[in-house]
């Protein structure tokens, strides 16, 4: 990962991402323009999809996201962030952790870039990543139908996988999981980070989990979850863990 200045901070690049990357990158309306903007993902604010063909004929469908605040402190400040170390704002770390991560063959999308933009003692900030082809989360997929048994495996192992590293996601929730065809994908590594392997936070990241689908049954009775499935999953994640 490298560092490229600019006028208001910096921008962190990943190896193969463009050298000419500004900051208008980082914003919708430069896609707009550019009649680039193939989608979006609307939670508590909006996630932009890009088709980054148009600068680089070498890139493909892109995702821009900016960040903001939540719970209470969003009420006095909606995306500002106290600036302490350039490597450590939010932004930045999420990109180096992914970066490592897709470096050694984990299921996370490919990292393009992060944007910190500082204003005094406060930053705000962007990343881009590459979207997953073909993919969407749990919560659209189980909405529409049932996943089989060995898919249900096939994610605890993956959900293993990264805790037998020592990857702490900070969220992992039913829609932080996107599948595509049969493979799994984690996604949103904000705070997230490499710990030491400790079952308090596998289990505590597997209870997050849990809940989350829960609660996506509480709001669709018809999502296609079930005790069984969560079975599935949980021991297929034991087994993979102790391995």
């Amino acid at each position: 990962m490298k560092f490229k200045k600019t006028v208001q901070g910096d921008i962190a690049l990943c190896d193969h991402t463009p050298n000419q990357i500004e900051p208008n990158w980082f914003s919708a309306e430069f896609w707009r323009e550019k009649s680039a903007i193939t989608g979006s993902s609307k939670g508590r604010y909006t996630t932009w999809f890009v088709d980054a063909g148009v600068i680089d004929t070498e890139q493909s469908q892109w995702v821009l996201r900016h960040y903001y605040r939540g719970g209470f402190i969003a009420k006095f400040s909606r995306d500002l962030y106290l600036f302490s170390n350039l490597h450590k704002t939010r932004a930045v770390a999420e990109l180096s952790l992914l970066d490592q991560l897709y470096k050694q063959g984990f299921a996370v999308p490919k990292p393009i870039a992060a944007n910190i933009e500082r204003s005094g003692l406060f930053y705000r900030a962007d990343l881009i990543i590459e979207r997953v082809a073909g993919a969407e989360d749990l919560v659209a997929r189980l909405s529409k139908i049932s996943m089989t048994e060995s898919q249900w495996q096939a994610l605890g192992e993956t959900i293993a996988e990264f805790h037998n590293y020592g990857v702490y996601h900070a969220d992992l929730n039913a829609k932080n999981i996107l599948i595509s065809n049969d493979k799994f994908h984690l996604i949103d590594f904000d705070r997230g980070e490499i710990r030491k392997v400790n079952p308090q936070w596998q289990q505590a990241n597997m209870s997050r989990l849990l809940r989350s689908f829960k609660k996506e049954l509480a709001i669709l009775p018809s999502l296609n979850f079930s005790e069984a499935n969560w079975q599935q999953l949980h021991q297929a994640y034991i087994a993979k863990l102790q391995n």
